[in-house]
């Protein structure tokens, strides 16, 4: 049985503020190669799917004809809208959750979904979204990882110390009996996978760290209340060594799983 990690709508709800300081952006070349990759035209619509902040939607926004961003917590979705409008694109909000898909919000060409999808029903989002995705659309779950190389080495000490703080629930997808997302799409109508990533090496505060961690759902002040300031300065102080002038080195590789129905 594929296991489910609980519906909570206002996860992010502290961790929101936080979410576009620190957590690593995609790589527009990701952003481009996704687009052509799906064939991506101006008049097509996307459905950016638990989209948080806005990410992925104000990326793709200048490329098609619309974008709705999707997602539970209304501070995101403010906070999306605002950086559509500094960014001079717009998008569509719409307050709801996977399990508010339907057919009645109309058809897309493309659904991406980023560091989202574990938080779902995995298997009846697929198949909401099978009625809701043109013949030849995709599914993009895009994501973000760090290679082992040496300009990462800060790395094993930053994330010892976000499990030290973290709250109990680290989370089921981090569980070695976690069905992985690869398995669940090649059970899906959605099962013709491929994937392209991008590695760029990048200038990142020490600061940036901190909003980070309090941007993840098991370390945000909702979560871990007055921990967090305690967190926030072991962070600067174990990261020093690492920095020079409050910035390191940060390698980054931006990830996009594409999934297309078999005809495609």
């Amino acid at each position: 049985m594929l296991t489910m990690i609980p519906f909570e709508p206002h996860r992010f709800q502290s961790a929101a503020a936080h979410y576009l300081a620190g957590r690593p952006a995609y790589a527009p070349r990701l952003i481009r190669q996704v687009a052509e990759r799906c064939g991506l035209r101006n008049t097509d619509r996307v459905l950016d799917l638990g989209s948080g902040p806005g990410q992925l939607a104000v990326a793709f926004a200048p490329l098609v004809g619309a974008v709705v961003a999707m997602d539970p917590e209304p501070q995101m979705l403010a906070i999306a809208g605002k950086a559509a409008a500094e960014a001079g694109v717009e998008i569509t909000s719409v307050n709801g959750s996977s399990y508010d898909l339907a057919p009645s919000q109309g058809r897309f060409r493309l659904v991406t979904i980023g560091r989202a999808f574990h938080w779902m029903d995995r298997v009846d989002t697929l198949q909401r979204l099978d009625a809701m995705i043109e013949a030849d659309g995709a599914v993009a779950l895009f994501g973000h990882k760090h290679p082992k190389v040496p300009d990462n080495a800060w790395l094993d000490a930053y994330e010892a110390l976000i499990d030290r703080y973290a709250a109990d629930d680290r989370g089921l997808h981090r569980s070695p009996d976690w069905i992985r997302h690869e398995a669940v799409l090649l059970d899906s109508p959605f099962n013709q996978l491929e994937t392209i990533g991008v590695i760029e090496r990048r200038q990142t505060a020490v600061e940036t760290l901190v909003e980070r961690a309090l941007s993840m759902s098991t370390t945000s002040r909702g979560k871990i209340g007055d921990k967090a300031d305690a967190l926030a300065q072991a962070i600067r102080e174990t990261m020093t060594v690492h920095a020079r002038n409050g910035i390191l080195v940060e390698v980054v590789q931006s990830n996009a799983l594409l999934a297309w129905r078999s005809a495609h």
